[in-house]
């Protein structure tokens, strides 16, 4: 059978692969095809074709063909278009279940990042096709319509009858899962602005210092904290269940498919627009692109809007993770000794307050009827002064029961210093203030 399939010439083969493809293409070339039919199902078509096409040009040696070079970067250019596309589209399709305050700028900013990508796709599309007749592709005769390619939204929702409560949660999970959006959140906090980037600016961030492989980084971290939560926490959608956490949800969630979007449209730039090597025929397939695909403003809605909002909703959904984070948490309190001879100086009261924030929940320093926020070195300081003046040996810490075992274990140690201030060897215990 496999030697039956061998025998189909290239030429036969590349027409078969390309039918549904260029009959895509021909849709949308079509002026009078309206925007509503950029749907989910025409990307998802665009991705299937084009990522088949490009499997079987790449399998036949089409990246070093001068001849058939650039239809194959035409279908990795569809194929990562259309992946952009589709999680843009996924988002302004899913904004209504999203607790989230405040969209309306970024429903906005959305909107416009997807006419984007979708007027890019229309004025590729011809020139795949005029390609196409270059290379004496046949070019399908029958065609699409607007009923091929419905959206998935309707007026009518399916009942409501399996309980979407939170699964015999174990606090555990809830406040491992807080944790880990505090850590990526502060994890991303260095990529994090204010106000919308020059071009200049752009063009000196990416790849630099934002690039596919640093941001893909971020969606797998984010991923993985989404599956932990549906797996464990809260199983089913939106629309019913404990509002605090399925807002959380609705936080990691949006900033997921932004960066979904950023991976895809950062590779298209890197890959494929922004250095094409040396070789007249990359150049020229780099410049034909550049042309109807422009670069600046590819990047400015990578970063000016996908990057904008993804540090957004990482920056906001703080407050709330950190109310569920010790809402959950074990709480406890122990007793400990001051640092011996220097008290709560700059060292032992860093070494405390990135034990707390390492961890995340709240943990106060207590000195008698006064409460320290143990995250807060200048607190700590604060604290250490009152300390000192009333000649204290020993002070409460109540909170986060596991900050407070490793503050324990520091204190076992004299807060990581010997008595004349020198900073001595921490147990493994905690290493990760090393």
């Amino acid at each position: 059978m496999n030697d039956l399939y061998c025998e189909i010439s290239y030429s036969e083969k590349v027409r078969v692969f390309s039918s549904d493809y260029l009959k895509c293409c021909i849709y949308i070339s079509n002026p009078e095809t309206p925007d509503y039919v950029f749907t989910k199902k025409l990307y998802s078509k665009l991705i299937g074709t084009s990522q088949v096409l490009e499997d079987f040009l790449d399998f036949h040696g089409a990246k070093n063909s001068e001849d058939w070079y650039l239809y194959r970067e035409f279908s990795a250019a569809i194929r990562h278009l259309c992946l952009g596309a589709y999680c843009q589209k996924h988002i302004l399709n899913r904004l209504i279940f999203y607790d989230i305050p405040d969209i309306d700028a970024f429903r906005k900013e959305g909107v416009n990042t997807l006419e984007f990508l979708n007027e890019a796709l229309r004025k590729i599309a011809p020139v795949i096709i005029d390609e196409a007749l270059r290379l004496n592709i046949d070019i399908p005769t029958d065609a699409f319509g607007d009923e091929d390619f419905p959206g998935i939204t309707t007026s009518e929702m399916l009942k409501y009858d399996i309980d979407d409560d939170a699964k015999d949660v174990q606090k555990k999970n809830i406040v491992k899962i807080a944790n880990e959006f505090l850590s990526i959140a502060g994890s991303f906090d260095p990529m994090g602005f204010y106000e919308p980037y020059k071009e200049e600016e752009i063009a000196a961030l990416v790849p630099e210092k934002v690039s596919e492989v640093e941001i893909r980084r971020f969606e797998m971290l984010v991923h993985n904290l989404q599956s932990s939560f549906d797996t464990y926490v809260i199983h089913g959608g939106f629309r019913f269940g404990d509002r605090k956490l399925k807002s959380l949800r609705s936080y990691f969630s949006i900033v997921f498919h932004l960066l979904q979007m950023m991976g895809r449209l950062l590779h298209f730039y890197e890959r494929h627009l922004h250095e094409a090597g040396y070789k007249n025929t990359y150049k020229r397939v780099q410049d034909t692109l550049s042309s109807l695909v422009d670069p600046k403003m590819l990047l400015n809605r990578t970063i000016n809007y996908g990057l904008f909002y993804a540090c957004h909703y990482l920056n906001s959904g703080k407050k709330l993770a950190r109310e569920i984070l010790n809402e959950n948490v074990e709480r406890s309190k122990v007793r400990v000794s001051i640092p011996v001879k220097l008290g709560f100086h700059s060292r032992p009261s860093l070494l405390v307050a990135k034990i707390v924030q390492y961890f995340g929940g709240q943990v106060e320093l207590v000195v008698g009827e006064d409460r320290f926020d143990a995250s807060s070195v200048l607190d700590i300081q604060w604290a250490g002064g009152k300390i000192q003046k009333e000649k204290i040996s020993e002070v409460t810490f109540e909170g986060d029961a596991r900050a407070l075992t490793d503050i324990q274990i520091l204190a076992g140690v004299n807060y990581g210093e010997d008595t004349m201030g020198k900073g001595v060897p921490l147990p493994n215990e905690l290493g990760y203030l090393r």
